[in-house]
């Protein structure tokens, strides 16, 4: 995989490090000549280390702490509506098979909704309840995804052996 400090970087990730700059500007933490070199470096800034290297010994500023935090519950939003329209899916394939085999007896596929909800509802629990927890929801997905490799795994080497 590629290092993300040696990519190119563009005008919006320049302007970006600027507002910050003048954050920390406004401040104190930057006297306006060290504002003002800064500010040309941005400029001249090809690569993301170049970015970086302007803000190693600054703080991370409030704008960019909340820009941070909205990017992560985004991703985490994504998959979170990734794993549960998987979950739909398969709650209703269930429910196609009991209607196409007669729609009989018990409705049984409402175990197989129950079992698919309740990771789905703790997920969205920890994402959007009272008091998120990003961490937990991250390695609750982190872990989901994990069993999902090693189960394709196994069944792909299953699959290899001779019959």
């Amino acid at each position: 995989m590629t290092d993300p400090s040696g990519l190119r970087v563009a005008d919006a990730d320049r302007e970006s490090l600027i507002s910050e700059l003048r954050e920390h500007m406004l401040a104190g933490r930057l006297s306006a000549e060290e504002f003002e070199d800064r500010l040309g470096a941005a400029y001249r800034a090809r690569t993301r280390a170049d970015l970086d290297a302007l803000r190693a010994d600054l703080p991370m500023s409030p704008a960019t702490m909340q820009g941070a935090l909205a990017e992560r519950r985004a991703r985490l939003r994504r998959s979170l509506l990734q794993e549960g329209g998987g979950a739909l899916g398969i709650s209703a394939l269930c429910v196609a098979v009991w209607a196409a085999s007669g729609a009989e007896g018990s409705f049984w596929p409402i175990w197989v909704i129950i079992a698919s909800l309740i990771p789905i509802v703790r997920n969205a629990w920890l994402l959007l309840g009272p008091a998120p927890d990003h961490d937990a929801l991250e390695a609750n997905l982190r872990a989901s995804r994990s069993r999902h490799i090693e189960r394709s795994r196994r069944r792909s080497r299953r699959d290899e052996l001779p019959r």
